[in-house]
């Protein structure tokens, strides 16, 4: 039960790229973000209050702050997708599995097996595949998406790094605070804007409490019953529910370039997780905040 889940809870995540594609058509992409991560943030804080009282200064600080990480990534990420097909943008975010470990020897050294290089390889030429297309060519939201990536594999490496001591759920409550503060006040500037049809307030909806409070619940549920690992290999198949909603339900054309780069993405990911990278450890408690 705890297996099967996780892969509802990934295909609920997956589901969400051709939904908030279609939303940030028709709202900007922070704006979008504001009032999702505010009734996404502020439902969970209602209920876990209790808990929420309980920390101190010191673990505030640190959620925030890695919510604040998280916040730019969802930016990054979401203003990708106005202008990246939701199967491609799917593919390409998974790539933090395995930029995480290139961020761990890259700014502590940390040595990587040959393993790990081989899924480090193998999710760059899938990236390359999908993406080669260059900001001449129109990749300008390729590149915020992996970006968004970059930022999703620092909020990772710092979460290991930081988090080990924290209530796991008091802390998830206190990062989904920051993410909203971040994107709120990234939005700010230009004043906000309401969704405006029903369209775009069911995307709002469906992103912040389904894909946001639900399956948190059920993620934390689950965890009590299989392995991080486990949960990290069932997770990699995020960008396969995200491309196959987007082809059933987005319109969007099935093409050889997605199915090879995609496919070579995840292989990486999967071979990156099996060899023991972080990610597969420390998957879990990240993953908690993918609303």
């Amino acid at each position: 039960m705890a297996t099967l889940a996780v892969l509802f809870i990934t295909a609920i995540w997956g589901s969400t790229f051709f939904i908030i594609k279609d939303a940030v058509g028709r709202i900007d992409p922070v704006d979008f973000l504001a009032i999702r991560f505010a009734i996404g943030a502020a439902i969970p804080a209602l209920v876990f209050h209790r808990r929420l009282l309980r920390l101190n200064w010191a673990q505030w600080r640190l959620g925030l702050g890695l919510g604040f990480v998280y916040g730019l990534a969802q930016i990054a990420q979401t203003i990708g997708l106005r202008d990246t097909d939701a199967s491609v943008s799917g593919f390409i975010t998974g790539t933090y599995v395995v930029l995480t470990p290139l961020i761990l020897w890259v700014a502590f050294r940390s040595r990587l097996s040959p393993t790990t290089w081989v899924a480090v390889a193998l999710a760059l030429a899938g990236l390359a595949v999908l993406s080669l297309r260059g900001v001449a060519g129109g990749g300008v939201g390729e590149l915020l998406t992996l970006l968004g990536a970059a930022l999703y594999a620092l909020h990772i490496v710092l979460l290991d790094r930081w988090s080990r001591s924290a209530d796991a759920m008091s802390l998830t409550v206190v990062q989904l605070i920051g993410i909203a503060a971040t994107v709120g006040l990234a939005a700010a500037p230009g004043g906000y804007a309401l969704p405006p049809d029903a369209t775009v307030w069911g995307a709002v909806l469906y992103t912040a409490i389904a894909a946001g409070v639900v399956t948190m619940l059920l993620q934390t549920w689950a965890q009590r019953h299989i392995t991080p690992t486990r949960v990290a290999l069932l997770m990699t198949f995020e960008p396969v529910f995200a491309s196959a909603f987007a082809l059933w339900l987005g319109g969007e054309a099935f093409t050889l370039r997605l199915l090879f780069g995609g496919a070579l993405i995840l292989v990486g990911t999967l071979v990156g997780v099996r060899a023991g990278t972080p990610v597969a450890e420390d998957l879990g408690d990240s993953l908690n905040l993918r609303t």
